[in-house]
C-alpha cells in the first residue's frame, strides 16, 4: 500500500492563519470602493474632461450611472454664413449660415446667439434662437455628433443702415 499525497493529506490552515489573510485583504478591498466612490461621485466634473471622458463613460456602462452629455460651446464653428434682405418681408434680413461640431464627443444642440453691429463694433441687436426655433422643428435627435454641420435660415428685424456687421456665438 502506498501512502497518500501530501495535498491529499494537507489540514486547512488554522483560523488564525485565514484572519491574517483577510485582514490583509480587507484595507485595499475598502480603499478601492472609497475610490470607486469619490470617482462615481464627482462624474459630472471628470466626464467634461476630455482625458477622463471615456474612462467615465466606461466605468458608468458598467456601474448603470449616467454620464451628463458633452458640452464644449467652443467647439461649434460657423463654416458659411451670409446676410441678406427678406424678398418677401419689408424691413426684414434673413441670416443663413452653416456651422459643425468640432468637439471629440456628441454634444446637445447649442442655442444660437446672433448679433448685429455698427460699424464701430456697438451691438444694435442680440437675440438668443432654441434649437427648435433655428431648426425649424424639434431635432430629430437630441445630440448633433461630432464632425455634423447644420443649416440655418433666421428672420430677423432690421436694424437699419447702421448694422453692417454680425457675429453668431454658440450656448
Amino acid at each position: 500500500m502506498s501512502q497518500a499525497p501530501d495535498f491529499a493529506t494537507a489540514k486547512p490552515p488554522p483560523p488564525r492563519q485565514a484572519w491574517r489573510l483577510l485582514a490583509w485583504a480587507i484595507p485595499p478591498m475598502l480603499l478601492l470602493a472609497l475610490v470607486l466612490q469619490v470617482v462615481v461621485a464627482d462624474r459630472a466634473r471628470l466626464a467634461a474632461d476630455p482625458q477622463w471622458r471615456g474612462r467615465i463613460v466606461a466605468l458608468c456602462g458598467w456601474l448603470g450611472c449616467d454620464v451628463p452629455p458633452w458640452h464644449e460651446p467652443k467647439a461649434f464653428h460657423v463654416t458659411a454664413r451670409e446676410l441678406r434682405a427678406h424678398p418677401s418681408a419689408p424691413g426684414a434680413l434673413l441670416v443663413s449660415a452653416t456651422f459643425r461640431n468640432d468637439a471629440a464627443y456628441a454634444q446637445a444642440w447649442p442655442v444660437l446667439q446672433l448679433s448685429l453691429a455698427n460699424h464701430d463694433g456697438d451691438a444694435l441687436g442680440l437675440r438668443r434662437f432654441t434649437p427648435r426655433e433655428y431648426l425649424g422643428s424639434e431635432p430629430s435627435s437630441p445630440w448633433i455628433g461630432p464632425g455634423q454641420s447644420a443649416s440655418v435660415t433666421l428672420e430677423v428685424l432690421d436694424p437699419g443702415k447702421r448694422a453692417v456687421t454680425f457675429e453668431f456665438d454658440f450656448r
